[in-house]
This record gives structure tokens, C-alpha cells and sequence, in this order.
């Protein structure tokens, strides 16, 4: 009684599933990113609180896109609900 050592049963499973280290033909070899962490310094502007939505923290390409796509939501919706007034009249013969 008590525990035993743990000893391996069979050294070499069959890998059903298994993943070899070498990459596929065409594939890029793994390479360590030597870039800078830029995570710190964008937790510090998104967590300011300065009253502006996270959607609007980096300033103007962030309002750019906020603009343009409201611009084309609003004229969507107006395209839809015109074709679907004139889709919705009958054609005089």
C-alpha cells in the first residue's frame, strides 16, 4: 500500500494525431518575434478614462472609420427602404 513510483509502460506510443517539428514544403520555419510589446502601452491609452468610447481611443483613423461606416450604414438603409418603396408600387401598363 502507498504510492508507487510511476514507471513509462511502453516507451514509443503509436501517434494517431501526431505533429511532426519539421514544417510542410512552402510553410515559413518558426522564428521567434524580436519586436517590441506594445501591450503595456495600449492598456494605458485604453484605460484612460477620458470620457471617449474604445472604439475612438486613437484618434482620427479611429474616427475616420467610425464616420465612413456610419455613412454607409445610413446610406444603405436609405437605398434599401427606396427600392423597397419602388418595388412596392405598380408598374403602369
Amino acid at each position: 500500500q502507498g504510492l508507487k513510483p510511476l514507471v513509462p509502460t511502453d516507451s514509443s506510443p503509436d501517434l494517431i494525431f501526431g505533429t511532426s517539428k519539421i514544417p510542410g514544403p512552402g510553410l515559413p520555419a518558426t522564428e521567434t518575434y524580436l519586436g517590441t510589446n506594445k501591450v503595456p502601452d495600449l492598456q494605458k491609452i485604453f484605460q484612460k478614462s477620458d470620457g471617449l468610447p474604445v472604439h475612438l481611443k486613437l484618434g482620427y483613423p479611429d474616427r475616420l472609420l467610425y464616420r465612413t461606416t456610419m455613412a454607409l450604414t445610413i446610406g444603405g438603409t436609405i437605398y434599401c427602404l427606396v427600392a423597397l418603396i419602388i418595388a412596392s408600387q405598380p408598374r403602369k401598363q
